[in-house]
C-alpha cells in the first residue's frame, strides 16, 4: 500500500532542502548574463530577422530563458529615443549588447559605453564611421558585421536598368533624418552619370511623407524608383510596394523583404545571414572573446531576388540573362 506524505513531512524529510529550491531557482536566473539589443526601429519591422539572431546565439553556445537573458529596446523609428534606450542598456549593466536596424543603433551604443562590448550589424565602412580603428584589429569595445547594403548602389541601379531599359529618369526615395542619405545619393548620382541617367531625389521621413512624396513622383512623370536601405522604409515595405504598384513604377529595393511582399526586385545582403552571425559574435563574447580581439566579418552572400508576378503586371519582360543570374523568382 503506498505511503502518502504530505508537504511539510516532505520538507522535513528532506532537511528543509526543497524550502530553498525556489530560491536556488530563482538564483540561477539572475546570474544568466544579460544581452542588451538595440535597434532603431520596431519589433514588427524585424521579428522574422529576430530567429537568425536567436540561430546565432544558439551556434554559440547560448539559448535565450535557458542560459542567457535578452533585454530588447526597440526605437519605433524615432532615432532621437537611441540615446536614451543605450543608456537603459548600460545601467541594466548587460554583459553585451547587439546594435541591430542600422548604424544609429551603432553610433548609440558607442556613445553610451566605453566599457561593455558592442556587436553592430550595419551597411557602411565602419572605419570611416568611427565605430572601430581597423577592421582586422577594431580595437575599444566595438566589432561587428558589415553587411555592404549601402556599397551596392551601383550594382542595383545597373540591374534597374537592365531590367527596364527604357526609363531615363530614376527617382530615389530617401530619408532625411538617416545619416547616411548623403553618402546615398553622391552614390547614386555618381553610378546614374555612367549610365546615362537621370536622377530626381525625393524626400520622405514619415509614413504620410512616403504618401505624398509619391503623389510628387506621379506629377513629374519618373519612370522608375530607387528605394535605398533605411529603417523606415523597411517598416513601411507594404505601403511602399504598394504605392508602387499602383501607379505602375519600376522599383528596385535593397533586401528581399520587399520582394516578398511584391515589390519588383532586390538585391542586396542576405540580411537574415547577417543576423545570425551578429548572434554568433554576440555569443562568442559572452565567452570571454574581447571585441578588440574580433575582426569586423565582411558580408559574403547576395542575393538577387525578382517579383515575376509583379513584372508581368507592370508590362516588363525579364531578359533571360537577369532571370539565369537571379537567387530566387517569386512566381
Amino acid at each position: 500500500m503506498p505511503v502518502i506524505i504530505g508537504r511539510r513531512e516532505l520538507i522535513a524529510a528532506l532537511g528543509g532542502a526543497a524550502a530553498a529550491w525556489p530560491l536556488a531557482a530563482r538564483a540561477q536566473q539572475q546570474t544568466l548574463p544579460v544581452v542588451g539589443f538595440l535597434n532603431s526601429a520596431s519589433l514588427d519591422t524585424y521579428s522574422h530577422l529576430l530567429g537568425a539572431f536567436h540561430q546565432g546565439l544558439k551556434e554559440a553556445g547560448y539559448v535565450a530563458g535557458e542560459n542567457v537573458t535578452i533585454e530588447y529596446r526597440w526605437a519605433e523609428n524615432h532615432l532621437e529615443r537611441l540615446p536614451a534606450l543605450a543608456g537603459e542598456l548600460v545601467r541594466r549593466q548587460v554583459a553585451a549588447i547587439a546594435a541591430t536596424g542600422g548604424i544609429h543603433s551603432a553610433l548609440a551604443a558607442k556613445a553610451a559605453t566605453t566599457t561593455i562590448p558592442i556587436v553592430f550589424n550595419i551597411g557602411d565602412d565602419p572605419v570611416r564611421l568611427g565605430l572601430v580603428a581597423s577592421l582586422a584589429r577594431p580595437g575599444g569595445n566595438v566589432t561587428g558585421i558589415n553587411n555592404f547594403i549601402y556599397e551596392l548602389v551601383a550594382k542595383r541601379l545597373g540591374l534597374l536598368r537592365e531590367l527596364v531599359p527604357a526609363a531615363v529618369r530614376v527617382a530615389v526615395l530617401v530619408n532625411p533624418a538617416n545619416a547616411q542619405t548623403e553618402t546615398t545619393v553622391r552614390e547614386v548620382e555618381a553610378a546614374a552619370r555612367a549610365i546615362g541617367l537621370n536622377i530626381q531625389i525625393v524626400n520622405a521621413g514619415t509614413s504620410r511623407e512616403i504618401d505624398v512624396a509619391f503623389t510628387t513622383l506621379v506629377h513629374d512623370r519618373i519612370n522608375a524608383l530607387f528605394v535605398p536601405p533605411d529603417p523606415l522604409f523597411i517598416s513601411r515595405r507594404i505601403q511602399i510596394v504598394q504605392l508602387a504598384a499602383r501607379h505602375a513604377f519600376p522599383t528596385t529595393y535593397p533586401v528581399r523583404d520587399f520582394a516578398v511582399v511584391g515589390g519588383l526586385m532586390s538585391y542586396g545582403t542576405n540580411t537574415a545571414d547577417a543576423w545570425r552571425q551578429t548572434g554568433v559574435y554576440t555569443g562568442r563574447i559572452l565567452k570571454g572573446a574581447k571585441p578588440a580581439d574580433l575582426p569586423v566579418l565582411q558580408a559574403t552572400k547576395f542575393e538577387l531576388v525578382i517579383n515575376a508576378q509583379t513584372a508581368r503586371m507592370l508590362g516588363l519582360t525579364v531578359p533571360p540573362q537577369l532571370l539565369a543570374s537571379a537567387d530566387e523568382v517569386i512566381e
